[in-house]
């Protein structure tokens, strides 16, 4: 069992240096072939095509996540939507409305 865990460790280990290096090196290529046509900037190497993902790691979050994580807002504001009363909803929707710019939506129609 322990050799499991330790072979187990070293493969996760390996996928994830191989896939920081596939990363890394899509985005070296993408950056030397765009930027420099499109801003006139300089070329980049592998190492700093390791540092501008993690840069963006730190800057954005994960790069994946799973659905659970993005989602978990939706499912509470379904759950607080259900609480509602009819005139609740709709003071709610109008509410948003105003802010979000959708106001002519909720206008009655002039004659």
């Amino acid at each position: 069992m322990k050799w499991y865990r330790i072979a187990r460790g070293l493969k996760f280990f390996l996928f994830a240096a191989l896939a920081v290096a596939v990363f890394s090196f899509a985005v070296m290529s993408l950056w030397n072939w765009l930027m420099p046509a499109i801003f006139s900037s300089h070329l980049i190497t592998f190492w700093q095509a390791v540092g501008l993902l993690l840069l963006s790691r730190i800057l954005f979050g994960r790069f994946g996540g799973g659905p659970g994580r993005r989602m978990h807002w939706r499912r509470r504001m379904m759950e607080r939507w259900n609480e509602m009363t009819p005139e609740e909803r709709e003071k709610f929707s109008k509410g948003i409305a105003g802010r979000c710019g959708w106001e002519a939506r909720f206008r009655e129609p002039t004659a």
